[in-house]
Parts: structure tokens; sequence; C-alpha cells
């Protein structure tokens, strides 16, 4: 039977303390990192555990580390994306509210294999309760020895600083999260150079995900095979699903990599609401293509999704039921893309403008022949064209939207009305 390790404390009382955290056994991964590892062997058995990070590209984690140079002559960063923009997505903030401690001892191994004595977390500023949190959790380890210098009687030192975004989805791309750590506008940076040899300040960076980290400790105590036991070999370990929308049951559930789709949203979250019907399901937040009802039987995990067209991203599962017009979705998450855009490539500003206006007009009956030809030929400009794969993931959305269900855009093109009102 899974056990789950990653929220194990969430439902605890005063989880997100020291002392309660440390009653788990707190704080051993760290100082079993530090006494039985070098920092290279921390890397080898991350390599070999096939951590996939969580953030949404699914890079595995051990090969990114291993991308840092040995000798520098430049101070190394980690940096943790904990901005956690695309909607659908509260795993990690719940990590950060309930069991903070569990990203900080993550964090303090991660910089310890990878050489950093100084980390950032790059947090979205409306998490208000997660930054509270955090900050009193890392003054808690620092009092405790578990930060600062001379770490639990090493030589290894680490600090941790927190960095509040100001509520841009383009700071979930990494290199444009640099950016704003720099105090610069907020776009992406053309790579190569990769952070790894060329990120913060300049310097080698590390950038992972909260939840990626956070599996961290885990895989030091537990060991990598264990890890690989749970889930397809391809894409192992526990995964945190965020499910919402039209479901009996929302909320945050951690399964094995590679559960069914269907069982996830009828199993597990209860299914739809009484009276209705599944129509679709976003995955992974709604930068990924729409899975329709007939195809819920794909597993979720990034290569499975792959194959089926869309992708697992931050694992934000919205479910859609059949009393919901999809040509209305569709329109919301453009106009979402268009409004986040930060503007540097000309294919996602001036694409995603007009994909909005063509959308607007045909949710408001005002539709025309040949709009749906337009949106095509917008998505083909727009896919591939860009920095990074905000515009991408808004193309291939709709691309997806348009595909599964063409037969409600050319209704309401052809009755100049929303059938569903």
């Amino acid at each position: 039977m899974f056990e789950p390790v990653l929220l194990r404390n969430v439902d605890v009382p005063d989880g997100h303390l020291l002392s309660t955290y440390q009653v788990g056994g707190g704080y051993q991964a760290l100082t079993k990192a530090l006494g039985e590892y070098t920092p290279d062997e921390i890397v080898e058995l991350v390599k070999e555990s096939n951590l996939r990070g969580r953030g949404g590209a699914g890079f595995p984690t051990g090969m990114k580390w291993s991308f840092v140079p040995k000798a520098a002559g430049k101070p190394k960063y980690l940096c943790c994306n904990a901005d956690e923009g695309e909607p659908g997505t509260f795993k990690d903030r719940i990590i950060m509210e309930r069991d903070p401690h569990q990203l900080i001892e993550g964090l303090a191994v991660s910089a310890y294999a990878i050489g950093a004595e100084t980390a950032y977390v790059y947090i979205r500023g409306e998490y208000v309760t997660a930054i509270r949190r955090m900050e009193q959790a890392i003054a808690q380890a620092h009092e405790n020895g578990y930060l600062g210098t001379g770490i639990l009687g090493s030589n290894f030192k680490f600090m941790v600083h927190i960095h509040r975004g100001a509520g841009a989805y383009i700071c979930g791309e990494e290199t444009a999260m640099l950016e704003s750590l720099e105090g610069k506008r907020a776009q992406p940076r053309l790579k190569p150079p990769f952070p790894a040899v060329a990120g913060l300040y300049a310097s080698p960076t590390v950038i992972n995900n909260v939840e990626t980290l956070a599996c961290v400790p885990h895989i030091v105590m537990r060991g990598s095979a264990w890890f690989r036991g749970i889930g397809p070999d391809r894409s192992p370990g526990p995964k945190l699903y965020c499910v919402s929308g039209q479901v009996r049951k929302p909320g945050l559930y951690e399964l094995p990599m590679g559960i069914s789709l269907r069982e996830l949203v009828e199993e597990y979250a209860g299914g739809p609401l009484p009276g209705r019907k599944v129509k679709a399901v976003i995955p992974g937040g709604v930068s990924a293509p729409v899975i329709p009802e007939s195809d819920l039987e794909v597993g979720m995990d990034f290569d499975s999704l792959a194959a089926a067209g869309s992708m697992l991203g931050s694992a934000g599962v919205v479910v859609i039921d059949d009393s919901t017009c999809m040509v209305k979705i569709a329109t919301r998450i453009i106009e979402f893309f268009h409004h986040e855009s930060c503007g540097k490539c000309t294919p996602c500003r001036e694409g995603l403008n007009w994909t909005v206006k063509v959308l607007r007009r045909i949710e408001a009956g005002e539709g025309e022949t040949g709009d749906l030809e337009q949106l095509e030929m917008l998505c083909k400009g727009i896919f591939g064209n860009t920095f990074c794969a905000l515009g991408d993931g808004a193309a291939m959305g709709l691309r997806a939207a348009l595909k599964h269900f063409r037969e409600e855009f050319v209704a309401h093109i052809e009755e100049r009305r929303c059938p569903f009102h």
C-alpha cells in the first residue's frame, strides 16, 4: 500500500514547527548526508533515483546538478522556484505552509551536493501565510544549527533567503525568475548559456521546484531503489496532484506517479458533481492541453501524457463537466496568457492579442466563417517561436480545444450564440 511521504505532516497539529518536524525524523537526512556522503555521492544518489523536476519540464534533477562546474571561480547558488503561478496549482503552497522544514532540509542537502552556500526561495507575494511560515522555519533552523556556519559540526555553511515576487506568471520560467531576483524586469533569457553555467549574477546556479527539493531528504533516508520502486521506471516517485474544478472532492492528493487520470478523478476526487458527467480534464495546469473524457485512462506521468498529446506540467488537474462551454474555457485561458505575457517576443505579444480578440468575438456570437482557420494560423505562428514556453502552452491548449471540441466552436459561429446558455 502506498504511504504518503511528502504530505505526512500536513494534517499534524503544529506541523510547521521544528519540534514537530524533529519528532518525525526531521533533519536526519541532512545529518546522514553530511556524515556519510560526499557531495558527488549525493548527486549520484539523486541521479540513480531518476527524480525528475516537479516544476513542469520534468528534467532529471541529478543530471541538472551534475552540469554545475566543479571549479567555477564564482560562488554557486541554489534557487527554489516557489512562484507557483499556474492556475489550478497549490501543492507548493501546502508544503511551505504546513511542513516548511521539509523544504529547508531539501534545500540544505541539495546545496551541499552542488557546493552552494546561499539559496534564494522565490515565492509569490500573495502567499502571505507561506512566507510567514518559511521565515519562521528559517529562523528556527538557524537557531538549532541546521543553517548558518559549521552545520552539525561539519565544514558546511549555508543560508536561505526569501524573495517575494510581485505576482507575475512569467517568473515561473527559471531565467525570468533570475532576472527578477537581480532586480530587473522579469523576462526570459536566451539559452545557452544555461543557468548551471551562468545563472544568478552570471554564476553557476541550480533552480529546482519546491516539490522536487522536498523529495531529496526522503531519497537520502530511504535510498534511490525505494524511490524508483514507486510508479513507472522513467518517471518514478511519489507525486502531488492538485484537483479542482467541477468535482466532488477537490484537494491535494499524494499518489504514485503514473496513476491513471480516470482513477484520480473518479475514485480519489469523487467524480463529477451530482447529475453531471465529466466532459474533459486539464491534467497539468491551464498550459497543458485538455484531455477528453474518452482518453482518461492515460497515466499521470511525464511520458504517458506526452504520448497522449498533453503534459504533466504542474499537475494542476482541472475537471470540466458537461455543463461547461469549451469556448468559454478556451477564451478565459487565452485571456490569462495574454495578460501574463511579458511582451518580449512578438509572436506571443501580438499573436495572443489577436487570438483573444477572435475568441471573444466567437464567444459573443459574432464569429465569422474562417475564424477557426484564423485561430489555427495564429497558433502556428506562436508555437515554437518564443523565448520561453508561455506562448507554446497557450497555443497547445487552444489547439487541443479546437481538435477535441470543434463542434462547440462551430455551433457558436453558426447559431451566433452559446448553446450552453
